[in-house]
């Protein structure tokens, strides 16, 4: 399928009705998805709906933006209003919300077509995207591997080109490393860019949504849609929007000279040398493109991983208290009690992922417990963030691995969680301090499969970090391949 542009220039020259494009993606969706299984709840209906309003529109005369007619995906924990909104669980199998979250508002207001929600692990929690109650999603360049996770549908379904572009969301790493895995462009927004009102909790103070792309300037478009300040969201950020569009140039030369560090804690034991290999290419073709490399220790990023399976877990369990079988979701019928009803509602309607992280969070909050885990965990997320403003003072941009391999077997790590959490290594960092972070395609290994450059800019400085990843990705040619998939 076309980019955002040359679809968008193909509507206003009406070389292309929006229903076309449209009915395009249904009918990809309809032969690929007994593969892969990327969606969750096809919106055929309410799709075609919209993509007429736009063609209407243009018939008119009227003016219409850059995503007006697209199609996209959007992750199954985002409400919809009238459409089912599950998050992957059998606790909300028949939710249907009844308001529109703010971002997928945003898109509905800016014309996008809704094609359908995307599967994902439970609740978001997971680094695969087979902690799904319904389904596991494949990987459209090896369908026996996984797409990563959670928003493992959101990626496949923009690698298969069963939409043009979508949302995630990126808690420790849930777009990023789907999007290595899946050999697309996936951006985590500096914490409170993007309004989580309308998002179903795991973490509050790590969640955070964004957009998934085949290309920098595709990703750039979706973002430039839902960021913003919302008064319905409490940590949404009242800041300027730059127009993250304009400032992609092919270039780094043409601007002041560009630092960028290389994090030296993410290379060495535990990554893979085909994806050191890769990376250390990728560092050096920046360094053609203009920039300045210089090595950058930040000796707090390998206790990322600890302290956040502490912090999200406990946030987590305080969240998923809300799923009691009283005023939503599943409830047990063959309960004779109230606390009967609890403990059937949740042993019934949460999977084995979800109950391990309510249980690790409940304990880690405990009395006894609180100054042991959860407090330590708190102070350790302060000395990562730490080291990061420290980098930050001698460069403009972090680089390293987005994850530590590439994409694995399916049913290779689900009896092994400790090796799952740590293919987060390298994200998850990046959420604690609640910064910025991009994942681009930059080589694939001896079996075919993608690796993601990840890169890690300043607070708010997304237009920067877009800008590198651009110059990066129109140097080379990875983000133009596509899996042979039928």
């Amino acid at each position: 399928m076309a980019s955002i542009r040359e679809l968008h220039e193909q509507l206003i020259q009406k070389e292309r009705s929006a229903v076309e494009i449209t009915q395009e993606a249904l009918d990809r969706i309809q032969a690929l998805e007994p593969k892969l299984h990327s969606f969750l709840h096809v919106t055929a209906q309410k799709a075609l709906e919209q993509a007429r309003a736009v063609d209407a529109k243009i018939a008119a005369g009227e003016e219409i933006g850059l995503l007006a007619g697209i199609p996209i995906g959007v992750k199954d924990n985002m409400c919809t209003k009238g459409i089912p909104t599950t998050c992957a669980s059998r606790i909300l199998e028949n939710f249907v919300p009844p308001y529109e979250s703010t971002v997928t508002q945003k898109l509905l207001d800016a014309g996008a077509v809704v094609v359908g929600k995307t599967n994902l692990d439970e609740f978001a929690m997971g680094s695969s995207t087979e902690n799904s109650a319904y389904q596991v999603t494949a990987n459209p360049w090896d369908t026996s591997r996984v797409p990563g996770g959670s928003s493992g549908g959101s990626a496949a379904a923009v690698a298969a080109d069963e939409c043009v572009v979508s949302l995630g969301s990126d808690t420790g790493g849930s777009i990023r490393q789907p999007a290595s895995f899946c050999g697309v462009v996936g951006m985590k927004p500096t914490y409170g860019l993007v309004s989580r009102y309308g998002l179903v909790a795991y973490a509050s103070s790590l969640d955070q949504i964004g957009p998934f792309g085949r290309s920098v300037e595709d990703t750039a478009i979706l973002l430039q849609a839902i960021a913003g300040y919302d008064p319905q969201d409490s940590t949404s950020l009242k800041v300027e929007i730059p127009d993250y569009v304009s400032s992609l140039k092919p270039d780094l030369k043409a601007r002041a000279k560009l630092r960028i560090g290389v994090i030296k804690e993410t290379f060495g034991e535990g990554l893979d040398s085909v994806v050191e290999q890769a990376v250390t290419k990728a560092i050096d073709q920046l360094q053609s493109l203009g920039a300045e490399i210089h090595i950058i220790s930040c000796p707090n990023f390998r206790y990322g991983v600890p302290s956040y399976y502490i912090i999200a877990p406990s946030e987590a369990s305080a969240n998923l208290a809300r799923y009691d079988g009283v005023k939503y979701g599943l409830r047990a019928e063959d309960a004779d009690n109230l606390l009967s009803m609890y403990t059937r509602t949740r042993s019934t309607g949460f999977g084995a992922e979800v109950k391990r992280r309510i249980m690790i969070g409940t304990y880690a909050l405990s009395a006894g417990y609180y100054d042991a885990y959860y407090l330590k965990a708190q102070k350790v997320r302060t000395l990562i963030k730490q080291d990061f403003e420290r980098a930050f003072k001698t460069v403009d941009v972090l680089v390293c691995p987005t994850a530590p391999t590439t994409a694995f077997k399916a049913g290779e790590k689900v009896t092994d969680p400790l090796s799952m959490y740590l293919n987060d290594l390298m994200t998850i960092p990046v959420n604690l301090a609640g910064l910025p972070g991009i994942s681009v395609p930059c080589g694939f290994d001896d079996q075919g499969l993608p690796i993601g450059l990840q890169l890690i800019g300043k607070v708010l400085r997304e237009d920067q970090l877009l800008q590198v990843a651009y110059a990066y990705e129109q140097s080379t040619k990875w983000h133009l391949e596509q899996p042979q998939i039928s």
